[in-house]
């Protein structure tokens, strides 16, 4: 074993990563970087053919940077047996909620089942993907195990689970990454491999405290998360401002940190990670109630914030149904175009519902989304003033906030983006 380590440590190796999605692109991009070998494989054809070609599909990874990868002999392909030439394999892979919000580990177990077909000895397997903790020995051992691999003597297993934050500036190569193995062997040999692709690494005891830490690194954004957003409805019925709150508080060197409130929350952290724990911990029959009580109150934000705007328009005197409201920002998080688990569409979901004439305004997820939604598209230098009120769900950096506030009667600000700003407007109403 101490000669694998070595070889991860020393030797220039090649790296596998399963699934070319948000995670897996930019970690094969950073084993580039970093002079390994780097192959990737993907269900998706036309994904790797698109990749291929030198098109990135996500923007934490700029077509420059995937055309230096690939000068440097990294390959795509959609057929798994190229996972044979890596010395470690990553597995990338989405770990959804189900319908009934039970974890999906459909993807993991499809990963796991690749593994089980190419693995070979020599290899290090790790596991990045969101999970509950057990999953690695549940599902990745088992799959070296009818490879007919011996562990920590032919193959090791390892969970590092992935650190990304879409439009950001830290990247993948300057988050430190967590790492434990499914034996103390598995982990001496995934540390060194990941000091090879990321300048810090913090080693854990195993796989299943590795898995934890995700869970709990979401899990407490969620439970601050909520709390903010039940702050931020007691500040309204209050007649406070919120943000200044939040501000103010913030200026303690000690003992706080700022969390704010929004529409909700969205993406593909925040909504899912919190319900792996709760679902894992009512396995063993253990009751989590700060993350029941922070999920019903960041799940109720949506409809909160169309009630706010019905309010603010019964207060002109006018109706939901047949008024024009423009939506700015789809995305689920300021300056990406991902509108993935989005609280800002729920919001104006709610109020088409009620009737409303829905347009939205998101220059970052673009017009042929929006439509997929059944909204109607707006550019970013259209006419604004046929709309009776604004609702800002997400604070793009590249919107005239100031052209807003003066094309439009009323903007009700649910992300405190005109305080940030330092604008002034009267008819900005905040969340």
């Amino acid at each position: 074993m101490t000669g694998r380590v070595d070889f991860f440590s020393r030797e220039r190796w090649t790296a596998g990563v399963i699934g070319l999605g948000y995670v897996g692109l930019p970690l094969l991009v950073t084993a580039a970087a970093r002079g390994l070998g780097a192959v990737g494989y993907d269900v998706s054809a036309e994904r790797v053919d698109q990749l291929t070609t030198g098109r990135s599909h996500i923007d934490d990874v700029p077509d420059a940077s995937l055309g230096e990868a690939i000068e440097a002999g990294t390959r795509f392909s959609s057929d798994p047996a190229i996972l044979r030439e890596a010395d470690a394999l990553f597995i990338c892979v989405p770990s959804p909620l189900g319908r009934s919000r039970q974890p999906d580990l459909s993807y993991i177990v499809a990963a796991a089942d690749t593994v089980a077909a190419v693995v070979r000895p020599g290899q290090l397997i790790s596991l990045e993907s969101t999970t509950y903790p057990g999953t690695t020995e549940d599902y990745v051992v088992p799959a070296v195990s009818s490879a007919g691999l011996t562990l920590d003597e032919e193959a090791w297993v390892a969970f590092s689970p992935e650190r990304v934050s879409p439009g950001d500036e830290m990247k993948t190569a300057d988050i430190p990454k967590v790492v434990g193995g499914v034996t103390p062997a598995s982990g001496d040999v995934a540390e060194a491999a990941y000091r090879r692709l990321v300048p810090s690494v913090h080693r854990v005891s195993s796989a299943r405290a590795a898995e934890m830490s995700k869970l709990l690194e979401n899990t407490y954004r969620a439970v601050n998360i909520g709390l903010v957003n039940e702050v931020a409805q007691l500040c309204h019925e209050l007649g406070i401002d919120v943000w200044e709150v939040v501000d103010a508080a913030a200026t303690k060197p000690f003992g706080f940190q700022a969390f704010y409130p929004g529409p909700g929350v969205g993406g593909h952290c925040i909504p899912l990670d919190p319900q792996y724990l709760a679902w894992r911990a009512r396995e063993a029959n253990f009751a989590t109630r700060f993350i029941d009580v922070a999920e019903e109150v960041n799940n109720r934000m949506p409809a909160y914030s169309a009630d706010r705007i019905t309010d603010l328009l019964n207060q002109r005197g006018l109706p939901v149904k047949g008024t024009a409201i423009l939506g700015v920002g789809i995305a689920y998080k300021p300056d990406v175009a991902d509108d993935r688990e989005s609280a800002s569409i729920h919001v104006l979901e709610t109020l088409r519902e009620r009737g409303a004439d829905i347009a939205v305004l998101d220059p970052l997820v673009g017009p042929e989304r929006i439509t997929a939604h059944g909204f109607s598209p707006v550019g970013v230098d259209d006419d604004l003033t046929g709309f009776e009120l604004a609702a800002i769900l997400t604070d793009h950096s590249d919107i005239d906030y100031k052209r807003l506030a003066d094309q439009v009667p009323v903007v009700f600000d649910a992300r405190g983006a005109y305080r940030r700003l330092g604008i002034s407007a009267e008819n900005v109403e905040p969340l």
